[in-house]
Order: structure tokens, then sequence, then C-alpha cells
């Protein structure tokens, strides 16, 4: 091996090696930093919880003709179905009965 052959040699090695040292040291480097990192918001976390976000508001859309009429017919037709469970359906029968009577005495009258 001659002169420049050992040299360049030498160098590539000592060079390939501080490369590889100081990628390393980089790489350790940026690990501890966001261990760090990670380290103090915990820490700041516990001693100064932060300020819960304020509930996100509900978006109003203006409402089109269609929606209008389709909530009018919902509304109407709650309305109707609550007024058929809310009749008591005894009294109208009874009260139906006593009509029907009614007419037919007045019918067996008139003859």
């Amino acid at each position: 091996m001659g002169f420049t052959t050992g040299f360049i040699g030498g160098v590539t090695l000592t060079s390939s090696i501080l490369y590889l040292t100081v990628a390393l040291h980089t790489q350790n480097r940026t690990t501890q930093a966001a261990l760090l990192r990670q380290q103090r918001h915990v820490l700041t976390d516990f001693y100064e919880p932060k300020q819960p976000e304020p509930a996100p508001r509900a978006r109003e859309v203006p409402v089109g003709l269609a929606e209008m009429a389709k909530d009018r017919w919902n509304r109407s037709l709650e309305e109707a179905v609550t007024r058929v469970y809310s009749t008591d359906w005894r009294r109208v029968r009874e009260h139906a009965e006593d009509r029907v009577g009614g007419l037919v005495q007045k019918v067996r009258e008139g003859k």
C-alpha cells in the first residue's frame, strides 16, 4: 500500500466513524428533547390544568319552503296522533250509543 492509498483509507475510516458518532449523538439529543418536552407537558398539566374548551355552537341554516312544509305536516301529524292517544274511546262509544238511542226513540215516537 502506498502513502496515498493509506492516507485516503485513513481519512475515509475516520470520517465514517466521525459521521456515525455525530449521527448517533444527534439522534440521542432529539430523543432526549422529545422526552423532556413530554415530561414538561405532563408536569405543566398537573399543576396548571387546561381550561375546558367551550362547547361548539349549533349551526343555524336558513330553512327553505320545502322544509317549512315538512315541519308543518309533521306538526299536524303529531297533533293528530296525540289527540288519538289522549281520547277516551269508551266515553266516545257511550256518547255515540246515547245519540243513536235518542235517534231511535225519536223515530219510534214519530211513527
